[in-house]
């Protein structure tokens, strides 16, 4: 879908981007991540020429950004930024549906979109189509700010750290409400974000940057357990307990002895592919019965054994 190669950016003597190449297969997810200055915001603006490369190509589905019509190239990519950027004067339902009246989509068509992703995104249509931005919050603002990305069904979605304004709370929140969107989840997105965690969440791949350096790419898994340079390891040693919640799953708890309760217990059941920080979340909620997990092939294991086995993997990959 996105092919980048040997991009480069060069500021006056500063080199801001230094020779990256990726790959963003079609309904794929890739979190640009890394200190700042670490050249993802001027990649990301790169790819739909908001800064033009000093060198290197940028290809979508095999075309060259650069000889495609400007317009019509933005057009394939849905933007998202931190600030929103929300015409104030327009109501919701005027922000979302200025892409698609640019494409003359019929009205019936762009107000079916409209409603539909507000739906998704958790905003009751019949209360915030006719509202004004400065009506909404921060979090409410920001989702407006996806559903307008999304609305003209883009096959690119570009994010430049979307959440990062919001509040902790809110932040998480919308990040779980994104994940679990329907367009998300066939979108190919590129996210930039200093977040470890969101990176984490919501990513399939992570392109780990330093100094406009590509230092490691590769699933979340792959740079948390086999990192390939002390940046890598360092980058993520001070969360390294948390992200192992997140990239090990229940298939990861195959071949534990299974837990005998000792007490009233209630079985909570997992796929396989639930993540252990899933898990940890419904065994640890406090109430009256010891809650065991169990899996797909009917093996119990409890909260300990989990915890096991994230340090166990932990200190083989460290």
């Amino acid at each position: 879908m996105i092919e980048v190669q040997a991009l480069s950016k060069v500021f006056g003597e500063t080199i801001v981007v230094d020779d990256l190449s990726f790959q963003v297969k079609e309904g794929e997810t890739l979190a640009l991540l890394g200190t700042s200055g670490s050249g993802k915001t001027t990649t990301l603006k790169m790819l739909n020429r908001l800064i033009e490369p000093s060198e290197g190509k940028i290809l979508l589905k095999g075309e060259d950004v650069r000889e495609l019509p400007l317009e019509a190239m933005r057009r394939r990519m849905g933007y998202v930024i931190q600030d929103v950027g929300l015409f104030p004067h327009y109501t919701i339902a005027e922000n979302i549906a200025v892409v698609p009246r640019l494409l003359k989509w019929p009205e019936a068509r762009i107000a079916a979109r409209c409603q539909l992703l507000l739906e998704r995104l958790g905003l009751a249509p019949e209360v915030f189509l006719t509202r004004f931005p400065h009506e909404l919050s921060g979090g409410q603002q920001q989702r407006v700010g996806i559903a307008r990305a999304l609305a003209a069904e883009p096959p690119v979605l570009l994010m430049d750290e979307p959440f990062s304004a919001l509040d902790p709370i809110t932040r998480q929140e919308l990040r779980r409400d994104f994940r679990e969107l329907e367009a998300f989840q066939q979108q190919t997105v590129i996210l930039v974000t200093h977040d470890v965690m969101e990176a984490f969440e919501l990513a399939d791949q992570i392109c780990l940057l330093d100094k406009g350096q590509l230092q490691q790419i590769g699933s979340p898994r792959e740079l948390l357990f086999s990192p390939a340079n002390d940046f890598v390891r360092n980058f993520f040693a001070a969360q390294r307990l948390g992200l192992a919640y997140q990239v090990l799953t229940v298939d990861d708890l195959q071949g534990l002895n299974n837990t005998a309760p000792s007490a009233s217990f209630q079985e909570v059941p997992f796929p396989s592919t639930a993540s252990l920080q899933e898990v940890l979340e419904q065994l640890l909620v406090p109430g009256p019965k010891v809650k065991i997990g169990v899996n797909e092939v009917g093996q119990w294991f409890s909260p300990a054994q989990i915890t096991e086995t994230a340090a166990a993997f932990l200190q083989e990959g460290f």
